[in-house]
């Protein structure tokens, strides 16, 4: 890695044994983060940045939200795990509390986001050859062109993307990939009758925040109810107050059969996930067939209900939808000609960075850092600004300012 000249020693120090000695998996903005607080982070030399990426979308509620941090430490000093080979005495507690909160029978909890979807597709599996009488092993599952659902060797199969596909095969069969916001080639999907549910992403955010058209949501959940096709929406990323609403689906009255939440379900402090279905669907599997060694843990589902708890006495929704049309209001008002597009909901947002320098957006973010804001490219040309819920309206301007000035570096 080329590492700016700029970069401290201390900087580079840390930089230098995590290239030695760990796998080159990522490929990170030089700076080095040791504290953050709200929508703040500071690195190793005391630098204070905005934090425009906030784990991508994890730490909604703010870095070390202190209601969330207590939380934690009360319940690291009484129990952490039991494994569910046993009760504890916060699993039940955590249950009724999230299905209560977002009007389901039952949740299976889990850790990482890329486990609940891995989940959602063996229970809509089951649920095809149990219920709908899938011929056995001919269950389908369509999901959308430029998705991203996590990584594993499952997810990939069904990635357009080369860089998360290319020499890992082979792939594991049973997916038809369509292209997203586009009703003709899902209405033509769902006249399989093998098909058992349609993922989706009601926004895509690893794509660069593609927003579907207004109905685009509401219309797939109709199409698959009359097809009798389990609608499986991805909130992994835009749930959680991210986009103005507890969840992206909302802005359009939709409710998934098999909700996926995670990243910010646990405040930025640990792997937390979930997924979220009625009786018919969640109870086809049976002791023994899925779980978690972590999955359910204690000191996991107390960190959740607090979770959910901030974003609703905060009122961290009303001010993303606030906030996000204030920042993508003052992006276009900056009238760059660098900008290509301003787009997004709430407080999940991207530009298109317009310039014939195919690497003008990760400079630009090399510039957003060095003048105190942190974000990152996706996709080449397309840069996210997802700051915590927590921004208030000054901050939003400083860093409209500060991208401005960083824009005019270009």
């Amino acid at each position: 890695m080329n590492i700016a000249s700029s970069i401290s020693n201390k900087s580079n120090y840390y930089i230098h044994i995590e290239e030695e000695f760990g796998a080159h998996n990522y490929h990170p903005i030089p700076v080095v983060l040791n504290r953050g607080e709200g929508v703040f982070v500071w690195d190793v030399d005391g630098k204070r940045y905005y934090d425009f990426l906030s784990g991508y979308s994890a730490v909604n509620q703010g870095h070390c939200h202190p209601k969330i941090v207590d939380t934690f430490v009360e319940q690291a000093r009484k129990l952490t795990l039991t494994s569910r080979a046993f009760y504890n005495d916060v699993l039940g507690e955590y249950a009724k509390f999230i299905t209560g909160y977002f009007g389901y029978n039952k949740v299976l909890p889990m850790n990482t986001g890329v486990e609940a979807v891995e989940t959602a597709i063996k229970l809509c599996r089951r649920w095809a050859y149990d219920v709908k009488k899938v011929r056995a092993n001919k269950a389908k599952i369509i999901v959308c062109s430029d998705n991203f659902h996590g990584r594993t060797s499952t997810v990939i199969s069904f990635s357009n993307d080369p860089v998360s596909y290319e020499r890992f095969g082979p792939f594991m069969p049973g997916f038809e990939i369509i292209p997203y916001n586009n009703l003709n080639a899902l209405s033509e999907a769902l006249g399989d009758p093998d098909v058992a549910g349609f993922l989706v992403e009601p926004i895509q955010g690893e794509a660069g925040v593609v927003v579907p058209d207004e109905g685009y949501l509401r219309k797939a959940k109709q199409y698959c109810e009359d097809a009798r096709v389990l609608f499986i929406a991805d909130e992994i990323q835009t749930g959680l107050a991210r986009t103005g609403k507890m969840l992206a689906c909302d802005h359009e009255g939709v409710r998934p059969d098999i909700l996926l939440l995670g990243k910010a379900l646990s405040g930025g402090m640990m792997p937390v996930s979930a997924v979220l279905a009625n009786d018919e669907v969640m109870l086809t599997i049976s002791p023994g067939e899925h779980g978690s060694t972590y999955g359910g843990n204690p000191l996991a589902c107390k960190v959740a209900i607090t979770s959910l708890t901030v974003i609703q006495e905060e009122k961290m929704a009303e001010n993303a939808a606030e906030m996000g049309a204030l920042m993508r209001a003052e992006l276009e008002r900056l009238g760059s000609p660098y900008i290509g597009v301003v787009r997004g909901k709430g407080l999940l947002n991207a530009i298109v960075i317009r310039h014939p320098q195919p690497d003008a957006a990760w400079q630009l973010c090399l510039t957003l850092k060095d003048n105190g804001l942190l974000a990152k490219p996706t996709h080449g040309d397309k840069i996210r600004f997802a700051p915590p819920l927590t921004i208030k309206k000054d901050q939003v301007l400083e860093c409209v300012g500060i991208i401005s000035k960083s824009l005019s570096s270009i």
